[in-house]
């Protein structure tokens, strides 16, 4: 497996390198594995949920697919969000084989490093529990997406699945399990096989149950111990030294590929369980939050607070009632998540995320205008704040009205933009000092695929329609187009019959704008609203193809949207680090001038194919080459890619008929950049402890010699030091960013680095994107203990009874405490108060008629139990039951059943849940 990560297909790398690679349902790759890991425990975080709110729950049929599970969690406008954050953690995944991590053994279990391997696992999990506690879930995604790799390679590259084993090693996930009986350094584990390597491992290896690994290396080597397994493939040297040969699982033509599909559902098993972990630490809501499963897009307010802006904030204040009051009618989906950063001079922040529409709007009732002092804020800073703690694909609206201080920041900003692919929208209602004050602004929002809204003061409030259509969570671009200097220009867009609700927005000094129809006549918008440089014009749904015909000389934006389930996400691919090489989804921008290629999927119909995808630039256009990879996903390479700013167009057609096949375009908001300079940072482990440093190694490269400056920056303001700049005579040169965590930054917090080298001409400019979880050393590995103190009966009638229980949950006298206590299922009330020690007493209460209550106890480091209980019956004797199910190895129970008695039935169920893939 560890060899095995592909990216995308047969296309992108030679056979002699895949490894648990997708090969028409035969084969599994990592992506694959961690795919139906998240699906699996996406359907039982829903079946929870509904069977606590009393809700009736229709699981999806097998084979579960993005479209089909979101339908059951009656979450189908999230299938944008649930794509892109499935992509974010399974490109984390990948990039453990396509980087330089690659090198070590421990990341991959080879060469019998089973602490180093599952010190990782362990230190990734907290790190990404503690981010998920705090609601940074980017950079939960990346640590579960790393840890995750290394624990599928367990049963892949080690011995496990050739020692009979049925269930997962659960001791993987907790720091203080026993792994098993390991190999002495000095026992031999192997024989030496040619094309048959199935029965390679010494009997009395098996028979023993002794857990060995393969030993790898890049050329042949004579430091593998004697008698020691290898890896085996191709690229592996150590397997050409006596023993020959190897035990890799990853493809079913590997060295033990018999075994392949078994280690292959193991794996999907292993990741479920830590999945289920990282769900029991946050919860069930926080994990479809982090998993983009909960329906509604973002909502995210960046406001200067200065005080000339009290008549602003006191229309921000009526914009946010009316949303939320439309939310509450039904009239538009909830916001998944409510964002607010705030920023005078020099402050900016902090920033607020919650789910609690309550919390968002007395936070923004208390917003007041007051200081300054002179007229630039600190804007960016703000807007950099949100960028990094908003989910991917947000929409972000700032309001101000001041140019931004810190200009020396746009370039970052605009790096921020295209990670995240966020669309600012930036309402403006003050008049800038300069061209350039506006320039800026009007810069930051096209990059994004936004606009930036001139408007006076006393009308700011019929300029904020645009915000309410955003809370539409299947919101598609038709078209984008800017024109600096204007010029009159007739575009076309495309309305399909699976699209609604379309909308154009223009800014700029049009003179005049004509909509034609597919019939060729004339359209009038059913509303027209003009307020300052800003129009809004809802037009009448005709399907086929639209025209748009605009009159100016004046410098202009138009965009043109749509509510429709029919979308698409994209990763651009660049060259992969580390030895195996290769492409990956890329971190920073395409090389220019150069052929790129970018990984496309069709989201939202199962019909609909890709025709062809371009490049529009304002000099003209670049036709991608489309190459279907199957379920959905294409391949488009452009050669050469183009120096200028440029719109991704997509086309296709939607067959939902059989008689017919309607065309469709979707367009990506905002622009594009390529760059000839190349910026790249080792991957790490993405941890820092508070007063900690860590070394980021990074290199510049490109085929320019010169001297190219370099920046590195983060959003909170942690001490940074780096080389100013690199010297560069045509290839490239290496530098180190030292990132300093203060001794006061919170457990769980976030950090984003963005390293950046721009030219001697400040023409060109590339980047390069870490997150870093901030993580005290864990210790302690003990999950909390449930002790039930007292519960009443129920008689044989359940009407109108109740019955209550008492239960001691504690952490141990070592243990950090217990930081919450909630129902994950059971349609009763459960209150808590804190007992003597390092204890609490929950009081659970129900009617007789709802029997069972499911209670889950989570320390302050994210070790959780689950506790279970039953009603009884006033008139029997048999002794109620009660067990807590930890999330580790660690089970324990209050009644009759063992430790590993409780332990086997969680692995079994969890099994028995994942069954059917099993024979998929």
């Amino acid at each position: 497996m560890s060899v095995g990560l592909i990216v995308l297909s047969v296309l992108l790398l030679p056979r002699a390198v895949l490894g648990f690679r997708v090969d028409r349902e035969t084969t599994f790759t990592h992506q694959e594995i961690t795919k139906r890991a998240l699906l699996n425990v996406t359907v039982e975080v829903c079946r929870t949920m509904a069977q606590s709110e009393g809700r009736s729950f229709n699981a999806p049929a097998q084979p579960f697919t993005v479209e089909n599970v979101l339908q059951s969690c009656d979450a189908q406008d999230a299938i944008k969000s649930f794509y892109q954050n499935m992509k974010l953690i399974q490109n984390s995944n990948a990039r453990v084989d396509k980087s330089v991590l690659y090198n070590s053994l421990s990341h991959h279990f080879h060469s019998e490093e089973f602490s180093g391997g599952r010190d990782i696992i362990v230190a990734g999990l907290g790190a990404a529990k503690a981010s998920n506690k705090k609601g940074n879930y980017e950079t939960a995604q990346q640590q579960i997406g790393k840890i995750s790799h290394t624990l599928q390679d367990y049963y892949s590259n080690t011995n496990w699945i050739e020692l009979g084993k049925d269930m997962p090693n659960a001791n993987l996930l907790t720091g203080n399990g026993n792994l098993g009986t390991i190999a002495a350094r000095t026992r031999a584990t192997c024989s030496s096989c040619t094309d048959n390597c199935d029965n390679n491992i010494l009997s009395d290896i098996i028979s023993n149950q002794i857990l060995t690994s393969g030993y790898f290396a890049l050329t042949p080597s004579t430091s593998k111990p004697a008698g020691k397994c290898s890896y085996g493939g191709p690229l592996d040297g150590s397997s050409t030294v006596d023993p020959t040969g190897g035990i890799n699982k990853d493809t079913p033509t590997s060295r033990h590929g018999n075994l392949h599909e078994k280690a292959a559902n193991m794996a999907i098993a292993a990741t479920s369980q830590l999945l289920e972990d990282v769900r029991a630490a946050g919860g069930d809501s926080a994990f479809l939050q982090m998993i983009g499963g909960k329906p509604g897009k973002p909502l995210c307010f960046v406001v200067d607070t200065t005080g000339s802006m009290a008549e602003d904030i006191v229309s921000v204040q009526a914009l946010t009632s009316t949303l939320l009051s439309n939310v509450q009618a039904g009239l538009v989906p909830e916001p998944s998540v409510y964002i607010l950063v705030t920023f005078k001079d020099p402050d900016f922040g902090p920033l607020l995320r919650t789910t609690d529409a309550d919390e968002f709007k007395a936070a923004i009732n208390a917003l007041s205008a007051s200081g300054g002092g002179d007229v630039p804020e600190s804007s960016l800073s703000g807007l950099q704040l949100a960028l990094n703690g908003a989910p991917p694909g947000s929409d972000i609206f700032l309001f101000t009205d001041a140019p931004a201080k810190d200009t020396n920041l746009k370039d970052i900003v605009i790096a921020s933009i295209e990670q995240k692919k966020s669309t600012v929208n930036i309402i403006m209602t003050g008049n800038p000092d300069s061209l350039s004050d506006l320039e800026l602004y009007e810069d930051v929002a096209q990059a994004s695929g936004g606009q930036l809204i001139r408007v006076p003061k006393n009308e700011l409030p019929f300029a904020t329609d645009i915000v309410l259509d955003s809370a539409s969570s299947s919101s598609v671009t038709l078209l984008e187009a800017a024109r600096n200097p204007g010029k009159s220009e007739n575009f076309t867009f495309i309305v399909d019959d699976m699209t609604n609700n379309v909308i154009a927005y223009i800014t700029g000094g049009i003179s005049n704008v004509t909509f034609v129809n597919p019939s060729g006549m004339t359209s009038t918008p059913t509303t027209s609203t003009t307020v300052g440089n800003f129009r809004r014009m809802k037009l009448m749904k005709q399907v086929g193809i639209w025209e748009m015909r605009v009159e100016s000389d004046n410098p202009y934006t138009a965009k043109i949207v749509g509510d429709s389930p029919l979308n698409f996400i994209y990763d651009f691919l660049g060259p992969a680090q580390g030895p195996l090489g290769g492409m990956i989804a890329s971190e920073s921008r395409p090389k220019a001038d150069a052929k790129g290629s970018l990984e496309l999927t069709l989201i939202g119909s199962d019909t609909a194919t890709l025709t062809g995808a371009s490049l529009q630039t304002s000099n003209g256009t670049v036709d991608g080459n489309v190459t279907s990879l199957g379920n959905k996903e294409y391949l488009v390479e452009f050669d050469p890619m183009p120096t200028e700013p440029s719109t991704l167009i997509v086309r296709g057609a939607n067959s939902r008929s059989q008689s017919t096949a309607a065309s469709f375009q979707r367009i990506s908001p905002g622009n594009i950049k390529t760059s000839s300079i190349s910026v790249t940072a080792d991957e790490l482990n993405g941890l820092i402890e508070p007063g900690a440093s860590i070394a980021i190694p990074f290199t510049v490269s490109s085929d320019t010699a010169g001297v190219y400056t370099v920046m590195a920056t983060n959003d909170k303001g942690f001490t940074v030091a780096h080389p100013s700049s690199l010297a560069l005579t045509g290839g490239s040169a290496n530098g180190n960013v030292i990132l300093t965590a203060p001794n006061s930054a919170e457990s769980g917090s976030e950090v984003t680095l963005t390293i950046q080298a721009m030219n001697s001409g400040k023409t060109d400019m590339n980047y390069v994107v870490r997150r870093f979880t901030v993580l005290k050393k864990v210790t302690d590995f003990s999950s909390p203990v449930c002790l039930l103190e007292s519960q009443t009966s129920c008689p044989q009638s359940c009407t109108a009874s109740m019955w209550q229980l008492s239960v001691r949950v504690s952490d141990g006298t070592d243990g950090p405490g217990v930081d919450s206590i909630y129902l994950r299922r059971g349609n009763g009330t459960l209150t808590s108060r804190i007992a003597s020690g390092n204890s609490k007493i929950a009081i659970y209460e129900a009617s007789c008629c709802s029997t069972e209550v499911e209670m889950v106890v989570v320390d302050s480091v994210g070790n959780a139990a689950t506790c279970n209980f039953k009603s009884r019956i006033a008139t029997t004797t048999t002794t109620t039951t009660t067990t807590t199910t930890a999330n580790s190895n660690n089970s324990q129970t209050t009644a009759s059943m063992s430790p590993k008695l409780v332990q086997s039935s969680l692995l079994c169920l969890i099994l028995c849940l994942l069954g059917f893939y099993f024979t998929n």
